[in-house]
Parts: structure tokens; sequence; C-alpha cells
């Protein structure tokens, strides 16, 4: 869930509970180009392919607001829902009318489900939310109820349903597919910040529960999830490969191992300004569920270190900003990133397993400019978060920058891109 914490969106990172019993009816429910090259910016276009793609606007931004979403019809007819995107998670959910207990929205931009879409626990995609044996249905056709509990004490309980997604491809085709989703009834905010104006999370994990995975399933599109998100605000999300471009883009493989339900990769070696820093061996996951970027506390130390030392000597001095921990303030108010980030050294994530492919991370995929004026570090200990040894890759480091989470050939790819730029025919 895209709540939000330090003013920006909190780990969307989350260790999903399905429980299946009638007692719990209700719902808790990466960087450019290497170094050695001259970066490129690639322009993607839309061809005609595997049942070809869908493609969605989006909204949002890193700050003020930290979170992106897309807007997608759900039922028949259809009603509009803003859902936060997140590759950090695979079950796509809704604030739902069953009734609801804690929902933020206002009662009429529920979604009602009706008696016949409840999905049964014979299902094969509830049976894939299920985490062990202890939590499988007693009865086949009883409801299938899930749980979903985020690092930040969010949670969402409810059951999953089933209900049409008006499609539109981009070679034209109309589809209007049965997707399941959960219906969210029963909302705990463990936040002390404001959550967020969305309906819900469109869940773009691994899984066969996820939305990109059940479009594949049923031959409509490839199992591929890529996103451009803009530093400037909005972008754009697309399922399906037709956006993927030919050349161009820095692939590393995908993990297979207890990280293989999150779009994971590593081991990787921490560089700064193109010199090793010691910090090495470790995996990250992308997730764009999460907005600024949190890494374990060795790692995160590590980071803090060097960019002080770094900025010894320059014209900023600490200053207290509510935005997030650590931030600096200038001679005069900064008005933007660009006014700041000569100040600031360039990061690299270089992935050993991978010949040494790099995930550049330049000042602007790391720091923010506040409403106060002042730069701010948007890189986060994580363990001091609850996310033990997991290093996440968040929002502000996928900024400008095209991703491809490839489940077809099991990689992770990226490339710099303009994610401003309306595509052609769209």
């Amino acid at each position: 869930m895209a709540d939000q914490k330090m003013k920006g969106k909190t780990v969307s990172l989350m260790i999903m509970v399905f429980i299946f019993q009638v007692l719990f009816a209700g719902l808790r429910g990466c960087f450019a180009d290497q170094p050695s090259r001259k970066r490129s910016t690639v322009h993607p276009t839309a061809v005609n392919g595997f049942g070809s793609s869908v493609f969605l606007p989006v909204s949002g931004n890193v700050y003020p607001l930290g979170y992106y979403y897309v807007t997608v019809g759900i039922g028949n007819p259809p009603k509009p829902f803003q859902l936060d995107i997140d590759t950090g998670s695979d079950l796509t959910w809704v604030q739902c009318d069953a009734p609801c207990t804690g929902c933020t929205l206002p009662h009429d931009r529920l979604y009602k489900p009706v008696k016949n879409n409840f999905l049964p626990c014979k299902d094969p995609i509830c049976a894939a939310l299920h985490s062990s044996k202890a939590q499988q249905c007693k009865d086949p056709n009883e409801k299938c109820v899930f749980q979903v509990d985020y690092a930040d004490h969010v949670s969402v309980l409810g059951v999953v349903v089933s209900d049409n997604f008006p499609l539109r491809l981009v070679n034209g085709s109309l589809f209007n597919p049965l997707l399941a989703f959960g219906c969210g009834s029963h909302l705990q905010k463990g936040s002390p910040h404001p959550p967020p104006t969305t309906a819900g999370v469109l869940g773009l994990g691994k899984s066969t529960a996820s939305i990109s995975s059940q479009l594949n399933g049923m031959g409509i599109t490839k199992n591929v999830v890529g996103h451009c998100l803009s530093g400037q605000g909005g972008g754009f999300l697309f399922l399906g490969a037709d956006f993927v471009p030919k050349s161009g883009m820095t692939w590393t493989p995908m993990l297979q191992n207890s990280f293989d339900k999150y779009y994971s990769s590593g081991p990787a070696e921490l560089l700064f300004g193109g010199k090793p820093t010691g910090v090495k061996g470790f995996n990250v996951i992308f997730d764009s569920g999460t907005t600024y970027t949190y890494l374990t506390s060795e790692v995160y130390q590590t980071v803090l270190n060097l960019v002080r030392k770094d900025l010894s000597g320059k014209p900023l001095q600490d200053v207290k900003d509510n935005a997030l921990p650590i931030c600096w303030k200038g001679v005069r108010p900064f008005k933007s990133v660009q006014d700041v980030r000569n100040y600031f050294n360039t990061f690299a994530l270089s992935f050993t397993g991978a010949s040494n492919i790099q995930l550049q991370l330049p000042p602007e995929a790391y720091i923010i400019v506040t409403e106060r004026g002042n730069v701010c570090l948007g890189i986060l200990n994580g363990t001091d978060a609850g996310l033990g040894t997991s290093n996440l890759i968040g929002d502000i480091s996928l900024q400008n920058k095209l991703m491809a989470y490839d489940n077809e050939n099991q990689r992770i790819g990226w490339a710099s891109a303009d994610c401003t730029r309306k595509l052609h025919g769209l």
C-alpha cells in the first residue's frame, strides 16, 4: 500500500499472510547506462506483437505526493479507480463496500461487489496466495479470504473477487477480461501520516495472482511489466513487450532464490564517483510501491558517510526538515534539484554476476528539494524501518528510466528515457 511515511510513500515490501477461514471475513490487508558509454535516451514506440500491450498513463510524483498511480476501470459498466502501481506486491486490491471499516475514500467511490463474483478457495489464483499449508482452505467452495500486512503496520483484509477490466490494447483490440483482485473491506492504518487518495494498489509482482500474469495466462499480453516514471511527475505504465526497445537496454538476470517473489537482482557492489566503496555482495529489490530507496544499516551508513565527506567544504549546512531525516540548506533556498545537483556525486550499483552491468544513481536519483527549499537525502535506513536485510530501490531511483521486468526471459532491464514524451499514436 502507498501509505505515506516521512512525507513520502512507505515501504511497500510486505509480509503477505493469507488466511482462508470464515472467521476472518476481512482484509488487512535501475539505473541508467554503463559509465564507460555516453548516456543515451531511448524512445520506445508501440508495435503489434503477441496480443500487443496495455498502455496506461501514470500520474503522481516522488515529492510531495509520494507515489505514482494509474486509473483503471473495473466493472460493467466500468467505474474508474486510481491505483498505486506496485512492483513489490502481487495482488491488486481496491477499497470495497462490503461494508468497509477504515476505508479512506467516500462511500460513493468504493467498489461494490456483487453476490456472484466472489472467488472460491479452489480457484488456482487463490491457491497461489497460500503461503503455507496451514493457511489453505478447509472448504474449497468457501470465499477466498486474504490478508496483507505491510512493513509499516498498515494492513488490509478482505475477500478475493473477479470482475471485468475493460482494456484497449495498442493494436486497437478491445478486451473485457474477468480478472481476480482483492475487495478490501477492513483497513488498519499504522502510520501517523495522511493516507494516499488512491483507491488501492495495482499489484505487478511475479506470482500468478498479479494482473500481468493473469493477462498473460489469457493470451492477451506477454508477461512483461514496464514503467517510465518522470522526475517532473507523471509517466506511463505498460503490460506486454511492445514498448521494450530492441536496443539500448541494459539487462541483468532476476534472482531465482528466496527473493524470487520479488523483482530482485544481485549480488551488487556499491560505487561512488566511479570508485569501489568496499560494500559488495548484497541483493536489491526493485519496488515501484516505495517512494524512496531503503538500504540495510551497513550500506546506508556507508552512503551517508560518503555523501557527508563529499559535501565537506561546500556551501551546505545540516538542517531539520519534516520531509526526510537528513537534509541540508544552502545560502538561499533551492528551487529544484538542478540547482544543487552539482554539489553531489554519482553512486552506482555494479552487478557482479552480470558482466559488471551498472545501474547509475546520479544525484537526481537520490535527493529531493523540499517545499522549504532544502535538499534532502532520499536514501533511508531500511533496517530501522523494519525491512531486515532487504535493500529496496524505490521510485526516486527509478525516475527518468524505462524499466522493464521481463518475466518471459527472467531479466530486469533499464535505460535512460524521456518519460514525459507522449508515445506516437497514444
